[in-house]
């Protein structure tokens, strides 16, 4: 028990800040990598029955334009881990329509046990698999198509303006891998 105890108390010294140049690098790619996907949403589609904009896209900024050198947060992982938890988190609704608890469970873990099983491990792809369940008519009325649109739609255009604005930086490369 006393073992179970001592993994809790770390050990280790946490990173180094980082400097100015990075943190204007993250703010540049999240300000232009967030635009286009909610300018789309506010501006075109805002008249239509279309979601353009989720939630888990500021936690995918976060790691493609703050953290580029993590795994978690190369192309593989960025598009691969969002469509995997996309499509499970609407099969998980479909399955479950009328136990939301137990359709956000599954979409969340299954999403885990998927993107660990296809190398495509990307948090924000949990939060993606619980918005097709607790997402509202909106998004329960895409179906299927949740996956292509806002998230397929939406990562490509956040991927595309991470790999223009990562690699203006003489100190940023991305991606470290794509497959």
């Amino acid at each position: 028990m006393i073992h179970f105890f001592n993994k809790m108390r770390g050990g280790k010294q946490s990173p180094p800040a980082v400097g100015l140049s990075e943190i204007v690098w993250s703010w540049i790619g999240a300000f232009f990598g967030i635009t286009p996907v909610a300018f789309l949403h506010y501006n075109i589609f805002s008249g239509e029955d279309m979601v353009l904009i989720i939630g888990s896209f500021g936690a995918s900024a976060v790691l493609i334009y703050g953290a580029v050198r993590s795994p978690l947060a190369q192309p593989r992982n960025l598009v691969g881990g969002h469509l995997i938890s996309a499509v499970i988190g609407v099969a998980s609704y479909k399955l479950f329509p009328d136990f939301i608890w137990l359709a956000s469970s599954l979409s969340v873990a299954t999403a885990i046990a998927a993107m660990h099983a296809t190398k495509t491990l990307h948090p924000p792809g949990g939060a993606t698999a619980l918005i097709a369940v607790i997402g509202g008519d909106q998004i329960h009325k895409l179906g299927f198509y949740y996956a292509l649109i806002p998230v397929g739609s939406g990562v490509l255009i956040m991927l595309l303006v991470a790999l223009v604005v990562n690699n203006l930086s003489q100190n940023r490369k991305y991606p470290e891998f794509w497959f």
